[in-house]
């Protein structure tokens, strides 16, 4: 099986088309032409000393915080399966771990245990590894990694975005048992994606504790969220939130309101946006011109045209 794997590997590093033709492919490529990883490399794991390790916790103190909770309530659903889960850092390290007690050897065996580092360029294909590299959720399934030793576990990955929606991690659940099928790694694949963005989710709202968050999401939309100061305008967006709306770093710092992007997408017009302004500003102020004019940072006979051309009649 191992021979097999090894000539597979190398029929696909002879032909570097092939990388075009999947993802798995293509990071083989990688693994033995970029990083000049060898398949059939029987090297033990690459575990990172115990103050490293420590560092890397502390700078991601947040996001483990959030993630323990949900690392816990995720582990108590798969553990029956003989699954492992893993939350890694944006450079592929192990930050924490969860596995049964009759799996645990095995799983510390191959480095799938804290400290264990799973990128690409120092493991080849692997869940963890080529996840952070794609940006995406994906499947490694038993011998699509790219070194023989790993070709016995199934990986199933997320990426965890940080509330700048940039990848700070990856949520893995792994298998290292020969009856875990390719249609079983499909079903814990969803329950992978929806922790990660619940990890997100959690890691966002703590972020912007305190400020009004809005929910923007849509039926079977990833965690649209976006976090507004006390004059509506956008200091914060997910991932999802910016990809959706066409946010950028720029529109973080108070340049956009939250009535300007999400009136569009609610059918909620420009005018009809202005006209809720307006009345909020005459309804703050008892109806008196002069003191929503000064509210809004306007003149009154400002205040008069605008209102005339929303529709609101002076009475």
């Amino acid at each position: 099986m191992d021979r097999r794997h090894q000539q597979n590997v190398e029929e696909v590093l002879g032909s570097p088309t092939r990388a075009a033709q999947s993802l798995v492919a293509a990071s083989w490529c990688r693994s033995g032409l970029k990083h000049g990883l060898n398949a059939d490399d029987r090297k033990g794991p690459d575990i990172v000393s115990g103050s490293d390790l420590t560092l890397r916790r502390q700078r991601h103190e947040l996001m483990l915080d959030v993630a323990r909770p949900l690392l816990d309530q995720l582990f108590q659903t798969v553990a029956a399966t003989g699954c492992a889960i893993m939350l890694s850092d944006n450079e592929g390290v192990i930050l924490e771990a969860r596995s049964g007690a009759g799996d645990r050897d095995m799983f510390d065996h191959v480095g799938l245990t804290p400290g264990g580092v799973w990128s690409e360029n120092s493991e080849g294909t692997n869940g963890i590894g080529t996840c952070l590299v794609e940006g995406r959720a994906i499947t490694i399934h038993r011998d699509e990694h790219f070194a023989s030793r790993n070709i016995g576990i199934s990986c199933m990955d997320a990426p965890v975005h940080d509330p700048t929606g940039r990848i700070v991690g990856a949520l893995d659940i792994s298998n290292c048992r020969a009856d875990h099928t390719a249609a079983m790694a499909s079903l814990v694949q969803k329950i992978v994606q929806d922790a990660a963005r619940r990890i997100e989710r959690g890691l966002f709202c703590r972020t912007f504790e305190g400020r009004r968050i809005i929910d923007a999401n849509v039926p079977g939309d990833a965690a649209a969220l976006i976090a507004v100061d006390s004059d509506d305008l956008i200091i914060g967006a997910t991932r999802a939130a910016r990809h959706r709306f066409s946010l950028t770093d720029d529109c973080m710092n108070g340049r956009r309101s939250a009535a300007d992007v999400l009136g569009g997408s609610t059918g909620l017009s420009l005018r009809e946006s202005e006209r809720a302004v307006l009345r909020r500003a005459l309804a703050q102020a008892d109806g008196n011109a002069t003191k929503a004019a000064k509210a809004l940072g306007i003149g009154r006979a400002t205040l008069y045209r605008r209102m005339e051309k929303a529709g609101i009649s002076r009475g």
